[in-house]
């Protein structure tokens, strides 16, 4: 969230109540699209000019209009007394004192608690990374690009060193996709303007992609996920029908784009195989170019300039096309299966504006630690710890992690954890399980 706009005259003609004071009830009924209010920390908040200028994107502070958005404004933004500044010309006024400083389902002891367990974290230096770790992730990055080319370079092309080369290429390319998810998040340097920097190169240059489609696809998923109509990550397309909810709607409406009771099926020729390879080359492409972020595409024109100046001299044109559609082939199906294991199989529904602890914990689990299981998923086995602070470097999610259980059975929220193999295997059988509630929907009801 960030600030300009004008400030409106507080209060309402003959609403009878003080000026700039207001109740939740008043609150909630700007949650339109082009008439948008919140509060953040007590203070309310017009966003309905200035959400269309918000650097994450319009979407994700839309999606907080009508309701308390504190704790998404400070798991966002690493400098808060740099971003009030922006706030200030947009304050209608503040909560009357006899309202509660959350709304509708958010409890307030969770929210307290998790407000104490934050602080103390921060204390403890938990936000702050280390730069050797992120020294060394980047080096490996780099080793594995320039010993895939050497090899082939040296040793010729044959279909063998070919696909050995295609592997550490994918490997760096996954590698540098947890990389640049780090910068984005603004959770490796202090300062925000060298994240944002350094998010473009890793993801521009060594990924061929774009921050600015990264950042607007993300931040929505993080804000609030699982919550259908917002999470782009369960906008299917109607291609696939999720969770408990969204397949029976879909069955009773009698949609039927494709046979979702076979969903568990065609995920393997429409999921894994075709996500990065078509789909996100086409977003990102699209993106870049009806917004005109030249900036953005000349990162990523600098990728694959750097990539074909490499291999053409080595496969020719269609070759290197070749070798590149492989590895997005290969990179794809190590993306889907890590993103979608922490995501797909848990709660998927409408909103329910719950608070951060409760709303995170009910769309994300955990898989089991080890070294391996951390090197593979970017540290997103901990996908709890991630989503209930953004921020923070992703080597510190371990010591974090028995706080964070400890304070879900302090509230009863349950806390998930699975072993990498279960983990996979839940996205099939979810995808199964909605599509057989579809089908039912479908033919009885």
């Amino acid at each position: 969230m960030g600030g300009g706009g004008q400030k409106e005259e507080a209060g309402e003609p003959g609403s009878g109540k003080a000026a700039g004071v207001y109740t939740w009830e008043e609150v909630q009924k700007h949650r339109s699209r082009r008439d948008q209010w919140l509060v953040v920390n007590r203070k309310v908040y017009n966003i309905s000019q200035w959400a269309r200028r918000h650097p994450g994107g319009s979407h994700v502070i839309s999606h907080y209009a009508g309701e308390d958005a504190t704790e998404a404004f400070t798991a966002f933004h690493p400098d808060q007394t740099f971003v009030q500044k922006f706030l200030k010309p947009l304050q209608i006024g503040e909560l009357a004192e006899t309202e509660p400083s959350q709304d509708g389902n958010k409890d307030a002891a969770i929210i307290q608690d998790f407000k104490t367990l934050r602080s103390e974290l921060e204390k403890e230096g938990l936000f702050r990374a280390k730069p050797l770790f992120y020294c060394l992730h980047l080096g490996h990055i780099l080793l594995l690009e320039a010993l895939a080319w050497i090899m082939v370079s040296y040793w010729g092309t044959s279909w063998t060193l070919t696909l050995l080369c295609a592997a550490m290429l994918a490997t760096s390319q996954a590698q540098a996709g947890w990389l640049q998810h780090d910068f984005g998040h603004l959770s490796v340097f202090n300062k925000s303007k060298w994240n944002h920097l350094v998010h473009k190169f890793v993801i521009g240059h060594l990924k061929g992609a774009a921050a600015s489609w990264w950042n607007h696809l993300h931040f929505n998923h993080h804000a609030k996920p699982n919550v259908l109509s917002k999470d782009p990550d369960v906008n299917m397309s109607g291609i696939f029908v999720l969770g408990s909810v969204q397949p029976v709607e879909y069955g009773i409406k009698k949609i039927k784009h494709l046979p979702y009771n076979h969903q568990h099926q065609y995920f393997f020729l429409l999921g894994p195989p075709l996500l990065i390879p078509i789909i996100f080359n086409l977003q990102v492409l699209h993106v870049m170019i009806s917004r005109r972020n030249w900036v953005d595409l000349i990162w990523y024109l600098s990728f694959y300039a750097r990539f074909f100046s490499c291999y053409l001299p080595l496969y020719g044109f269609f070759g290197s096309v070749a070798l590149i559609m492989f590895v997005r082939f290969l990179e794809s199906h190590w993306f889907v299966w890590v993103t979608q294991m922490n995501h797909l199989p848990m709660n998927i529904d409408h909103e329910k504006r719950r608070d951060w602890l409760t709303m995170q914990l009910q769309a994300t689990c955990n898989i089991d630690q080890s070294f391996f299981n951390d090197w593979f998923s970017g540290h997103l086995n901990f996908q709890i710890e991630h989503h209930l602070f953004p921020r923070m470097p992703r080597h510190n999610y371990q010591q974090v992690g028995p706080q964070v259980r400890q304070l879900c059975e302090k509230h009863g929220i349950p806390y998930e954890t699975k072993t990498l193999w279960q983990g996979m295997a839940d996205v099939v059988r979810s995808l199964k399980t909605s599509g057989e509630l579809w089908l039912d929907a479908y033919l009885h009801k």
